[in-house]
């Protein structure tokens, strides 16, 4: 199978090149790729909803523009009482966290001193164990002379 493509350019009102590719054998159908036009690659493609609103005069007047206004401010509004709540939450939630910190570094105090405590009573406890138990050659030694004595 032979990959043979033809690339078609054209270029639209807002002085973005379109590169039209077709596969001839492949039978998948290419995507238009945008690019622009100018060297430097510095112009943005502009969305067709964003395209006429620029040059639109808009009346300040207007019914419309006061809606469109009110709404947005309310938007604003909502988003500032929304960002402020969530960094209330945040301070709150770190407050918690502190003191949970704080209540478990106290309890680590105290269950390390409690550990010490445990091990040093263990270890006089063995010490004194080993006080007690001679050691098993000295033992017969000392049986051993009791009973020649007799």
């Amino acid at each position: 199978m032979s990959k043979t493509s033809q690339q078609n350019t054209t270029t639209d009102a807002n002085g973005v090149s379109v590169i039209h590719t077709q596969a001839h054998t492949s039978g998948l159908q290419q995507v238009p790729q945008l690019v622009p036009v100018s060297p430097g690659g510095g112009g943005k493609a502009v969305p067709p909803s964003k395209q006429g609103k620029k040059n639109s005069f808009v009346d300040r007047n207007s019914d419309e523009y006061r809606k469109r206004r009110e709404r947005n401010n309310m938007a604003v509004k909502k988003s500032r009482l929304k960002s402020k709540q969530k960094a209330q939450d945040t301070l709150q939630r770190v407050n918690q966290l502190k003191e949970e910190n704080e209540r478990l570094e106290a309890k680590i105090k105290l269950l390390t001193k409690e550990l010490s405590v445990l091990k040093d009573l263990f270890l006089e406890h063995a010490h004194s164990l080993a006080d007690n138990v001679q050691p098993v050659g000295t033992e017969t030694t000392t049986t051993n002379a009791e009973n020649d004595g007799q």
